[in-house]
């Protein structure tokens, strides 16, 4: 029997992300606290009413600047998973730097929910050379940072290498469970806006069209395999304005009219272990 499972997954950073791209002025400050103050409340709501779990990724920067709504998101029965606690990427950081940034968060969450998180994204998908090793370390059951490939969950290696002019080295399989993500089926690409002296994001873009693509994933998902983890990546302070909440509506009830299986990722990476090792 098929089986196509969704797991919608909210990156919580609020202002963290801005605030370690140096980006600490009022006003991305303040686009950090509309996902808080708004975006999440309007996306919780979204959940109950059509009574989907969730994961949220949530940095302890989060959890201890905003304390009531991330309360709220544990209320909601959604899952909080790691993202850091001051989103920095790992891959500018040393493995001291990493651990102890991993451990502090891991501190956070526990606070928030009596227990430690079962999975990890890193802040920007860029995972050091030490990142699988400290997950397995701290007891993580996941990971969702990498690419390799787009419904198939798989084990995560720890090891490889890359070297200009050189044949990749694949490293050791671990017993963490990759939950593989796309930039493609993420928000912010899509439709956030910010500019630095050095760089810009341009964005917004349709909802509508989006949401078009990300049916169009699923669609191909069912067709091309019977069973699979089809992962959204979101962030509040960017899906939560009204009118692409109306977007991600029409995507939630085209998803549940195909047969989408809703699942937080915890679940979906214990069933996907099952499949692995059967």
């Amino acid at each position: 029997m098929s089986r196509h499972i969704v797991c919608l997954t909210f990156d919580f950073d609020t202002a963290s992300g801005f605030i370690a791209r140096g980006l600490a002025t009022p006003t991305p400050l303040s686009r950090g606290e509309f996902g808080a103050r708004v975006g999440a409340g309007r996306i919780l709501d979204l959940c109950k009413r059509h009574a989907i779990p969730t994961t949220w990724f949530t940095p302890g920067f989060t959890i201890e600047s905003f304390p009531k709504e991330c309360e709220a998101v544990v209320a909601g029965g959604h899952e909080i998973a790691h993202h850091s606690w001051a989103h920095v990427p790992p891959a500018m950081q040393s493995r001291e730097e990493e651990e102890a940034d991993m451990v502090r968060a891991i501190q956070s969450i526990r606070s928030l929910t009596g227990a430690a998180p079962r999975g990890y994204r890193s802040p920007s998908w860029d995972l050091s050379a030490n990142t699988i090793d400290l997950l397995v370390k701290h007891g993580f059951d996941y990971d969702s940072s990498l690419m390799g490939d787009d419904y198939v969950p798989y084990k995560a290696r720890n090891g490889d290498a890359a070297k200009v002019g050189e044949v990749l080295h694949f490293g050791t399989e671990s017993g963490l469970i990759e939950m593989p993500i796309s930039w493609t089926m993420d928000d912010h690409p899509h439709f956030e806006f910010y500019r630095t002296p050095d760089f810009l994001m341009p964005g917004l873009q349709s909802p509508r069209l989006v949401m078009e693509s990300w049916k169009d994933e699923f669609r191909y998902m069912r067709q091309s395999s019977d069973w699979g983890v089809l992962t959204y990546t979101m962030h509040p302070y960017v899906i939560g304005r009204g009118y692409r909440m109306l977007a991600l509506e029409d995507l939630v009830e085209f998803l549940a009219r195909e047969g989408a299986v809703f699942m937080t990722m915890a679940e979906a990476a214990r069933e996907a272990r099952l499949r692995l090792e059967a």
